[in-house]
């Protein structure tokens, strides 16, 4: 069972069991490279905190210093002695014989901070960076963990409001890449399926001229060209065998099924031979 809380607790990430003896910044999949004597991780779980924390002032600008206190508590609960601005890092924490944790703190997620956590790795394999929770409806949070689990670099996150609460996100571990045999098969795929290089490198993703696209500009030109025709003689004549889904799926609003006709029948809409215009010297090529 856990203590009760006493009047000042506050909730922060700490120790709820031991595990076996790992090094903080060396984990992956469980596995070692140093046997470094440790008895627990950052990154595993939560009790009350009975120190006292600063407080923050929620109309002013957060500063570094306001989220010292909350970090300094959450090493002290896992047995570290824990000084600030020793050698220029911002935080160094030390547990018995093990390798020091230094952690950098900043107000906001920076490329800033990284430079300061890649700089601190040249002292200590265990480095954090600490920042204030990401916001819900962005895609940083998910950014930032692949940066730092790219660089070997661990990620805490701390809340000073309602109560101060510390986070590990990522331990500091050696970086391993899984390849992605689905995504390279994509790649590859829409590269060769490509006429030519019809982009200009730098471009937003509105408008790129895809495969996909060119595929359906070869369709669009011969309807524009035949008139009203069967899917099955389009996917024949232009050499798309996916004809017939493109224009039943019609992505770009480019196809319709004409009035009157036999199922399967399809003919160009006025966007159509709009698009045939705008993409004549893609048309052209293909």
């Amino acid at each position: 069972m856990r203590p009760p809380p006493c009047d000042e607790a506050r909730r922060v990430r700490t120790v709820s069991h031991c595990r076996e003896v790992k090094p903080l910044s060396r984990r992956v999949r469980g596995e070692c490279r140093q046997p470094v004597q440790r008895e627990m991780l950052l990154r595993d779980a939560c009790l009350p905190l009975c120190a006292p924390v600063r407080p923050w002032q929620s109309h002013g600008p957060m500063r570094e210093t306001d989220l010292y206190p909350p970090v300094k508590a959450f090493l002290e609960a896992q047995g570290y002695v824990v000084k600030a601005e020793v050698e220029g890092c911002d935080v160094v924490a030390v547990r018995g014989e093990e390798p020091p944790v230094i952690v950098e703190l900043k107000a906001v997620f920076s490329l800033a901070l990284v430079f300061q956590g890649i700089a601190r790795q040249g002292v200590s394999d265990n480095v954090y960076l600490a920042v204030p929770p990401f916001a819900r409806r962005t895609g940083r949070r998910k950014d930032a963990l692949a940066l730092c689990r790219r660089l070997g670099l661990g990620l805490l996150t701390v809340r000073l409001e309602p109560a101060p609460f510390v986070e590990a996100l990522l331990d500091p571990a050696e970086y391993r890449p899984r390849p992605r045999r689905d995504r390279l098969g994509r790649l590859l795929r829409e590269f060769q399926r490509r006429v030519g290089d019809p982009n200009q490198g730098g471009s937003s993703r509105r408008g790129i001229m895809t495969a996909y696209r060119q595929d359906a500009l070869r369709c669009a030109a011969y309807l524009g060209a035949n008139g009203p025709t069967k899917a099955a003689v389009v996917a024949r004549a232009v050499g798309v065998a996916r004809a017939g889904v493109m224009m039943r799926v019609d992505h770009y609003g480019w196809f319709e099924r004409a009035p009157g006709t036999p199922p399967g029948v399809y003919g160009l809409t006025p966007k159509g031979r709009t698009a045939l215009d705008e993409h004549a010297g893609v048309v052209a090529a293909l």
